[in-house]
């Protein structure tokens, strides 16, 4: 895959088909120790013991409509490749917890992406699900200077009192007010 975006969109389409109703994406970009951080936990059925030290064998699959299992496999390379990491934890019925860290200044380092389309995209597919979006600069400005952009649907919801996430003005609304705060954040 081209962007981090997609990795993320593979990786949530799993938590989501492991029956996820929430799942959190926490990113960061950690200047100082050249590290993009990437985590990414559900509430879904999780994985089974003996099937977690396969999720990055890319012919490993608990899919019946496909026999490969390429996402996590290819996630899991791209972060080798940059002198980062991939770790995943997973408890049957409790869900799942991927950790994924990238050297960030590494040229085999892929772009983010469409990060804030990917986020709506999510939200608009899945209206059902709550989704947590955290993304974070820590940056060594001499003084500190972290930077942060939080995206909750639950509190969303709670202020629309009823009126769907699908709806074509909140769509909008979410669109701009997401693309602004992840603007507001540089590029990463």
């Amino acid at each position: 895959m081209d962007e981090i975006s997609l990795h993320i969109l593979d990786v949530v389409e799993n938590s989501l088909m492991a029956g996820a109703d929430l799942v959190h994406i926490d990113f960061e970009k950690d200047q100082a120790a050249d590290r993009l951080r990437l985590r990414i936990r559900d509430n879904g059925r999780g994985i089974a013991p003996e099937d977690l030290g396969r999720v990055v064998d890319p012919f490993f699959t608990t899919r019946t409509t496909r026999n490969i299992g390429l996402g996590l496999a290819l996630l899991w390379q791209t972060a080798e490749q940059t002198g980062g990491s991939f770790d995943i934890e997973s408890r049957p019925g409790r869900g799942t917890d991927l950790r994924v860290e990238f050297g960030l200044g590494h040229i085999d380092r892929p772009p983010l992406g469409d990060m804030a389309g990917t986020i709506i995209n999510l939200i608009i597919g899945r209206p059902e699900v709550d989704f947590v979006y955290r993304q974070r600069i820590t940056e060594d400005r001499g003084g500190g200077g972290d930077d942060e952009f939080v995206l909750d649907t639950r509190e969303i919801k709670a202020a629309l009192d009823g009126v769907s996430l699908s709806h074509p003005e909140v769509i909008d609304f979410l669109r701009e007010n997401v693309a602004a705060g992840l603007a507001g954040l540089g590029r990463i």
